[in-house]
């Protein structure tokens, strides 16, 4: 499952979110600055009573055929970092039979507790060919467990380029999300 295509399916059939007025609703309204580019706010939702995610986009961007998007989740509930990437290693796991591009590896800080999971997966109806990367930071915080990512995409005639290129990018990537300042939760 591609997140992002999910969410904003989602979002255009239950009309819940708008596009163009979003309201921070973890104290982290944006922009956001990652590897030099600025992520602004596009996107919220709070599924559950202990869920909250927001998506960041670089201006000119859209949810639903992005290059490259910031996200963080927050669950109050939260299960720890290591359970959390497991559960995601799961899925990418089931996601095997019928996805050939599945691939991650799992990165863990034994001093903070934290992990990374790096991955790549794709998803082609026939009609648009996308691979999508992605690097999610696990956190424990005085609020729960956050996840910080950050997702780059290729579509169509774009993928092999974004895969070649990807061989690169990858590393900087979670270099910088790894270090980057975790900034702080505020549930209002």
């Amino acid at each position: 499952m591609i997140r992002s295509a999910l969410a904003a399916l989602a979002v255009s059939i239950l009309g819940l979110v708008s596009p163009l007025a979003q309201d921070d609703a973890i104290g982290i309204p944006g922009p956001i600055e990652f590897e030099g580019v600025s992520f602004d706010l596009v996107w919220t939702s709070h599924p559950t009573d202990t869920d909250y995610k927001q998506e960041y986009l670089p201006a000119g961007q859209a949810v639903e055929a992005y290059q490259q998007m910031f996200m963080i989740d927050l669950m109050t509930d939260g299960p720890t970092p290591d359970v959390a990437a497991n559960a995601m290693v799961q899925s990418l796991e089931q996601r095997r039979a019928n996805d050939p591009v599945v691939n991650f590896e799992v990165i863990r800080n034994t001093g903070t507790g934290e992990v990374i999971l790096d991955f790549v997966l794709s998803s082609d109806d026939g009609e648009m060919l996308i691979v999508e990367w992605n690097a999610y930071r696990y956190v424990p915080t005085d609020s729960g467990l956050a996840m910080f990512g950050i997702s780059r995409r290729g579509y169509d005639d774009e993928v092999t380029d974004f895969l070649t290129n990807l061989k690169s990018m990858r590393q900087p990537a979670i270099e910088a999300l790894a270090f980057m300042e975790v900034p702080g939760i505020v549930i209002e």
